[in-house]
């Protein structure tokens, strides 16, 4: 019952604690959210990094001969980019300089990260069955990147003609996905008690893919004053933050 009870809540924290923090970037102005989002953006590469290599990584090889470990891990890259092949997942941080302007692609966006929440929340649950307390890093990591990406989904549907109010529920009902992967990942570690090594060692691959591929790009594009020596600096804070949990 711990573990349920812990899952169900880390998934929250990871999915709607990430929502309900960026949904206060709605009633800031657009040059203060645009000023604020690269920091977040920073410090989410720092958890994600530290989680991944540091803690997900890591408690995979002790189960698993490295060769396994690794190759699940480079399944969990290449599977996460095959998503953003097909527009399951897709990353905008700001809502500037995207894509999707119509109601009919802004639909993909709720689909989209709806898969996204039910994927993470799964991840979560993996890690808490594992341990609560690196259930508890992977649920601050997923919240730390779903901050950035929930405000450019809220600032894509507003320019998609949106209400802020619809925008609002679409999002808060796709978080709820992550409560839907959590409890699936619990179902499915009942049958199969020797997956959970694999899905630490996919989420891992994840949240590099994420970083590196989706988040440190829009770093090196700039946006945050003070430059790299300040983007380092909350990336080391992000990691530091991982293992001091």
């Amino acid at each position: 019952m711990q573990v349920l009870a812990a899952a169900v809540g880390f998934s929250v924290l990871g999915s709607v604690g990430g929502l309900a923090t960026a949904s206060v970037f709605l009633l800031l102005g657009d040059g203060i959210r645009l000023r604020l989002v690269p920091w977040l953006i920073s410090y989410a590469v720092g958890t994600l990094l530290g989680v991944a290599l540091l803690a997900l990584l890591p408690e995979a090889l002790r189960s698993l001969p490295p060769p396994a470990a690794l190759g699940t891990l480079l399944a969990g890259v290449l599977s996460f980019f095959l998503l953003e092949k097909l527009v399951l997942w897709r990353h905008c941080h700001t809502g500037h300089d995207c894509e999707v302007h119509t109601s009919s692609a802004a639909s993909l966006v709720i689909i989209g990260d709806a898969f996204h929440t039910f994927v993470d929340g799964a991840l979560i649950a993996a890690a808490v069955l594992t341990s609560i307390p690196l259930g508890a890093t992977t649920a601050l990591a997923v919240a730390a990147h779903e901050i950035p990406q929930e405000v450019g989904d809220f600032a894509i549907l507003l320019r998609a003609g949106y209400s802020r109010s619809r925008a609002l529920t679409l999002n808060v009902l796709s978080a709820t996905g992550g409560i839907l992967g959590a409890l699936a990942m619990l179902a499915a570690s009942q049958t199969m008690p020797n997956l959970i090594p694999y899905v630490l060692s996919f989420a891992a691959g994840s949240f590099l893919y994420v970083a590196m591929s989706d988040l440190i790009p829009d770093l090196h594009r700039g946006g945050l004053e003070g430059g790299p020596a300040k983007q380092l600096l909350l990336i080391g804070a992000g990691i530091l933050t991982i293992v001091l949990l």
